[in-house]
């Protein structure tokens, strides 16, 4: 990093790190909340990932483990707000963990936190179209029971949502702000009227409260305790995604205090929504058993069963196979900035490519093609495993928990005082509190998420979330010897004097 002195923070951070302002401030806060919420759409992941957490825990893992999920992930969000605050800048995990660090340390400790933060977000722009082909064949399954789902089949839905996505951003930037917003409407609408249809047509016939909040299933193999703990798998996809609104913050106004207010709004909105949604699912859902073992999906198969209509059902269904397509737009935009912005700062092959703004789109376009060229590839798993699906949940979800944790274990190892004053800051007892809680979450579901989602291991059901840690480990080290280690010095920053 140039001129590695003290740099001033807060708003006026933008105006001094080395790099023109080539991004219009577009988002206001509630379009930027709603790309925010958009991306985590907390409630149309969870239920549209109940197969994670059904057979693993069953329906006190589904309630509880989202519970555990968003509190320690509010204690993450709280936690790296300080960071956003101090430093708005859209590089955010790697950006900040160069501007804390010891300074022999600080290119390696950013330039890890670069790569893991950039693959993370690569990871979750697939997981948009897994959920939503699941969501497309579980009609055709609910309409045609006769019909044998093929992995072809779902991966040329992933395609579409792949390509609307990248469509979207590519030629529609001056309209985003309009679309999170939208999305942002779209999905609490969605999520209040499936609540009130599915209740009132079950109505009086629910599943009793014992069953909702201490049912427990187990169908992995695993002991008991370990698969309750695998089934938080499904809260963690659910919450997060937040540092969103860190590479996009380039984009808003007055980053500094708006910035960590909806990083903290998003995870809060999107827990509690959640929350209420998979607890009035699991009310109406009726015989557990066969929600899970059925073709149309768990989500499906409930409305199915709450409404007594099949399609009626499919109608409800539209809400979220839409928010799925909002959150894939919403995910794709943030990665690309997260590309761009790491490319800017000389971190990935090529970078000099990566970080063009196309003159006339006004968007990363080289990035977003990067991003759909890697969701392609990623999506080719989904051809060759029956555990595609939990291997790139488990690869988004790690990475980015790792990259959460990596600026908030060197904030702590410094005695939580390298940062300066900012508009957000915590109470000195309360931040350390967030921070350690937030540390043995990421702990501990760093290793879990990597176990095979059942037991015995074979090849169809390893999680190869493995197999992307050793791909991304093998490119980052071979780049870092090739380049890094010589070229890059961290985030360029140049502090300029101000009269």
């Amino acid at each position: 990093m140039s001129n590695h002195t003290k740099p001033y923070h807060g708003d006026c951070y933008l105006d001094q790190i080395d790099h023109r302002r080539e991004l219009k401030q577009q988002f206001s806060f509630l379009s930027m909340l709603g790309l925010a919420f958009a991306i985590l759409n907390s409630w149309t992941a969870l239920s549209t990932s109940l197969s994670i957490s059904l057979p693993s825990g069953g329906s006190s893992c589904v309630v509880w483990g989202l519970i555990t999920s968003g509190t320690c992930s509010l204690c993450m969000a709280t936690s790296l707000a300080e960071f956003l605050s101090a430093y708005p800048t859209a590089g955010g995990q790697y950006h900040w963990v160069a501007l804390i660090s010891w300074d022999s340390w600080m290119p390696i400790i950013s330039w890890i936190t670069g790569w893991v933060n950039c693959s993370g977000w690569v990871a979750l722009a697939a997981t948009g179209g897994v959920l939503g082909s699941q969501l497309i064949l579980g009609i055709v399954s609910l309409v045609n029971p006769a019909y044998q789902s093929q992995t072809w089949h779902q991966f040329l839905i992933y395609l579409g949502y792949a390509f609307a996505a990248f469509t979207m951003n590519a030629t529609g930037n001056s309209l985003l702000p309009h679309l999170t917003r939208a999305a942002f409407i779209w999905s609490l609408s969605g999520f209040a009227i499936i609540c009130v249809v599915v209740l009132s047509c079950s109505a009086p016939n629910y599943n009793s409260a014992e069953f909702v909040f201490r049912g427990f299933v187990n169908q992995t193999g695993w002991p008991d305790g370990v698969a309750w703990l695998l089934g938080l798998l499904q809260g963690g996809l659910g919450v997060t995604g937040f540092d969103a609104v860190a590479h996009m913050i380039e984009e808003i106004p007055n980053p500094s205090e708006t910035g960590p207010q909806i990083m903290i709004a998003c995870v809060g909105i999107g827990t509690i929504t959640g929350s209420l949604f998979l607890v009035v699912l699991l009310f109406v859902a009726g015989n557990i058993s066969e929600i899970i073992d059925s073709a149309a999906t768990p989500l499906l198969a409930i409305l199915s069963r709450a409404t007594g209509n099949t399609p009626g059902a499919i109608c409800l269904l539209m809400f979220p196979i839409i928010c799925v397509l909002f959150a894939a737009t919403a995910i794709m935009t943030t990665s690309s900035r997260m590309i761009y912005a790491f490319a800017r700062d000389g971190g990935l092959p090529a970078s000099f490519f990566f970080s063009r703004i196309h003159p006339k789109l006004q968007v990363p376009l080289n990035a977003l093609y990067l991003n759909l060229v890697l969701v392609i590839i990623f999506g080719f798993i989904l051809l060759g495993s029956t555990s595609a699906f939990n291997a790139i949940i488990s690869a988004s979800v790690v990475l980015l928990d790792l990259s959460y944790g990596i600026p908030i274990a060197v904030h702590c190892l410094r005695g939580r005082n390298m940062l300066p004053e900012r508009t957000f800051m915590l109470p000195n007892l309360l931040g350390w509190a967030l921070n350690i809680v937030s540390l043995l979450y990421i702990s501990l579901t760093t290793v879990l998420f990597l176990f095979p989602p059942g037991l015995p291991v074979t090849g169809s059901n390893m999680n190869y979330c493995v197999v992307a840690f050793g791909i991304i480990l093998s490119i980052s080290t071979i780049q870092w010897f090739v380049d890094g280690r010589k070229n890059y010095s961290g985030p360029r920053v140049e502090v300029i004097a101000r009269s």
